[in-house]
């Protein structure tokens, strides 16, 4: 019997995709139904091994002669030296190995990309040209019958060479097909998750460059809240002593004042107690984003509240031509909050709701009954979860309303709808901004709608005192 080892693999071309064992892309029951096939139409046997010499894939049915011979203790030795001289066997191109029974196996080398990753082995089947039976067979035993023997052999699959090349080139052709499409397709995949992997890398950068930029913003924005904070607290200090002693001018303690002197200190009151407005606004905001503004909750009627807040705001609705409305429902039950941030709350809005409303208008302030929304979603919050009792304040003008593109923002701080340096109305743009934050702080909620030229209605949902 000839027997080669296999030569030195050459390097593997990891651009190409090369592959250097079978099993890495072809799929093993695809193999075998291969040699499932080629067993049912030549009825010769059919395996397949890696280039590690791993059988991947086997249709065989044992010979009549090879049962015989393993009955006889010689017979099986010698035979057993011949299947493991063919499972041993790589060779360079097709080799036939003959066993002792005269019969042949083609074992054919399986080369892919010039690299070969396995082989198969057809047979064994005895040559059409043999007639005889072999004389070492014969001999190979003491106790071996010859009639069994010819018997035997009579049943095994007879090929001759020329059919014998076509088999084999018909074989190699399907595995070689089955083993490009394999490979293509196992390209394919490892080529998505390679894409996959970069993927993934570069949305990590991405992510860990948006993180960094998230913490420098939240640093700069910490440190904007601190530089308001302190500045608003130094000018608060000297803004009260103009505004007191403007007062005091007012008043006439040092003396009396002409008409137009007196006209001069009523403006450097006024643009003074404007100017304490905005400190204060910036204060409070400052302490909001920092957590450190405290609401000292507390049962609160809300008609008591709605009542102060439209007596507050009637001189100067007043003054512009403008109806005030108080509409509260008869029964609610208390409001749980902070009575002072409420009163800023509405306060906020009605202002707003006056200065935004011409002459002739309507500023509605009202309260009735509602349920708050807790956030959940989905059926089963709708089952299980009890709606929550709450007010809902309302404040609603006759103004000139707001584009509705503008809506999500006018809650940022420092934005305006109107943001031109020639804008009519005045204002710093941190009133809704505090609004908000002071009902999230009561966990509850403003709803704003508005159209334009019609006017606006806000509403505030606060919880109620449970059990009222």
């Amino acid at each position: 019997m000839n027997e080669s080892r296999p030569a030195p693999a050459p390097a593997l071309d990891i651009a190409l995709g090369d592959i250097t064992r079978l099993d890495e892309v072809v799929d093993r029951e695809a193999l075998r139904d291969v040699c499932r096939s080629f067993f049912e139409l030549f009825g010769l046997s059919a395996r397949v091994f890696s280039s590690e010499g791993t059988l991947l894939a086997d249709a065989h049915e044992e010979p009549a002669i090879h049962a015989y011979l393993r009955t006889l203790p010689r017979g099986r030795q010698l035979l057993d030296q011949s299947v493991d001289a063919v499972v041993r066997a790589h060779p360079e191109k097709r080799t036939q190995l003959s066993e002792l029974t005269g019969a042949v196996y083609d074992v054919v080398p399986l080369v892919y990309q010039g690299r070969r990753v396995g082989r198969f082995v057809l047979g064994p089947y005895l040559p059409a040209e043999l007639k005889e039976v072999p004389r070492a067979l014969l001999k190979s035993d003491p106790g071996i019958d010859k009639e069994k023997v010819r018997t035997a052999l009579a049943s095994m699959p007879r090929v001759r060479e020329a059919t014998a090349e076509k088999i084999v080139a018909h074989m190699n052709g399907i595995i070689d097909l089955l083993l490009f499409s394999s490979h293509r397709a196992h390209l394919t995949s490892e080529m998505h998750v390679a894409s996959v992997r970069e993927s993934y890398r570069e949305l990590a950068e991405k992510t860990a460059k948006l993180q960094a930029a998230y913490e420098r913003l939240k640093e700069l924005d910490r440190l904007k809240s601190n530089f308001l904070a302190t500045v608003s607290h130094e000018l608060r200090t000297p803004l009260t002593s103009i505004i007191g002693y403007s007062e005091m001018l007012e008043s006439g303690i040092a003396g009396d004042l002409g008409a137009e002197q007196k006209e001069f200190v009523e403006t450097i009151h006024a643009k003074g107690d404007q100017l304490l407005a905005l400190i204060t606004s910036l204060l409070d905001l400052s302490k909001l984003e920092q957590g450190a503004m405290k609401v000292e909750a507390e049962p609160v009627e809300p008609r008591a509240i709605v009542e102060d807040i439209a007596k507050t705001f009637t001189p100067a609705a007043h003054k512009k031509g403008i109806e005030v409305v108080v509409e509260v429902e008869e029964g609610l039950p208390r409001v749980m909050g902070d009575p002072i941030r409420i009163k800023q709350v509405l306060s906020n809005l009605a202002e707003n709701a006056v200065k935004f409303t011409p002459q002739g208008g309507t500023v509605r302030f009202g309260a009735k009954a509602a349920e708050l929304d807790d956030g959940a979603s989905g059926l089963g919050a709708v089952l299980m979860a009890a709606p929550r009792r709450a007010i809902a304040f309302t404040v609603r003008d006759s103004g000139i309303g707001m584009p509705r593109e503008e809506l999500p923002r006018i809650f940022d701080a420092f934005y305006q709808v109107d943001g031109s340096s020639t804008r009519e109305h005045g204002g710093t743009g941190l009133g809704l901004s505090i609004v908000k934050r002071l009902v999230d702080a009561h966990e509850g909620s403003i709803e704003v709608e508005s159209f334009v030229g019609e006017g606006t209605r806000f509403v505030v949902t606060l919880p109620s005192v449970e059990g009222e």
